[in-house]
């Protein structure tokens, strides 16, 4: 199954959700940052997060998560827009932690201290910004108290991503849902027993089911409105000449100092892990940029 997204808004809007696999996203990510089974999985879980939140996005807004706890992995970052493009990146992509009864311990690999920050480009002249201290450190209740608390959206949420005897992942996917002004207390009660009925996200992926079918099993019903259908797939938009203009804004001596190195000076994307170089020559164009 290709890695896509569907949004969907209930007969009577009082509900949107979304739901998604992102198995290739994810095993693509994780090859290029290396990371072990459960940074991995901890990833993982905020890519679908990510791409889960970039569907509510517009247009060419553009929004960034990142996790940061005590634990080994120190950082998670993940960026999204609306277009289902989405790259992400890890401080430290070896967790070293065994599995905790018998789960892989993403809680204690992030670390039960820490924040979940979210950016937003909506298109103004500043960034919306929000901060938010770690509730579970699991990531999907983390996301779902962020939107309840901080956008004053009450959602659920449900991440999940599952790796085969081999350690490759062999499902990723989730889903998200909202409920809308005014809400109703019955439909939401309904709705939350469903979900909490529901098996694991990773089963109902291993079984095949698509995110249309997912959202059928949350709603009890296929009586609702697809109002986006995206594909998702790892972006980079890194380029050379981004490269370039941060070099040169490190100023003329940086520069000078990287020159005089024996070796020609590299600057590694962090999320596609794409190499640039620079020779003495190159780096004289850039010196001659600087102002």
């Amino acid at each position: 199954m290709d890695d896509h997204l569907i949004r969907v808004v209930s007969p009577d809007g009082l509900f949107r959700a979304a739901a998604a696999v992102t198995t290739d996203l994810v095993r693509t990510v994780c090859e290029k940052q290396q990371t072990d089974l459960t940074a991995t999985v901890a990833l993982g879980r905020l890519l679908t997060g990510g791409a889960l939140l970039g569907c509510l996005l517009k247009g060419n807004q553009r929004l960034a998560l990142v996790v940061e706890g005590n634990g080994p992995l120190k950082k998670l970052s993940v960026e999204a827009d609306a277009g289902g493009n989405i790259r992400g990146t890890i401080r430290n992509p070896i967790a070293g932690l065994p599995p905790l009864e018998d789960r892989f311990d993403v809680a204690g690999a992030i670390g039960k201290a820490g924040f979940l920050h979210v950016w937003k480009d909506l298109g103004l002249k500043k960034p919306y910004q929000s901060m938010v201290q770690l509730q579970s450190s699991e990531i999907a209740e983390d996301l779902a108290w962020y939107l309840t608390s901080s956008e004053q959206v009450p959602s659920s949420i449900g991440l999940g991503v599952e790796l085969d005897q081999a350690g490759d992942v062999a499902v990723a996917g989730g889903f998200l849902v909202q409920s809308l002004p005014p809400g109703d207390p019955q439909q939401i009660e309904a709705l939350s027993e469903r979900i909490a009925a529901l098996p694991p996200t990773t089963t109902l992926l291993r079984q095949g089911l698509t995110p249309k079918e997912i959202l059928i099993r949350i709603f009890g019903s296929s009586d609702f409105h697809i109002e986006q259908k995206t594909a998702l797939q790892f972006h980079c938009p890194c380029s050379r000449e981004q490269i370039e203009e941060m070099l040169i804004g490190l100023g003329r001596e940086e520069l000078l100092a990287l020159q005089r190195q024996e070796e020609p000076a590299e600057v590694v994307c962090e999320y596609c892990r794409t190499v640039y170089r620079f020779d003495s020559d190159q780096l004289d164009h850039l010196i001659a940029r600087v102002k």
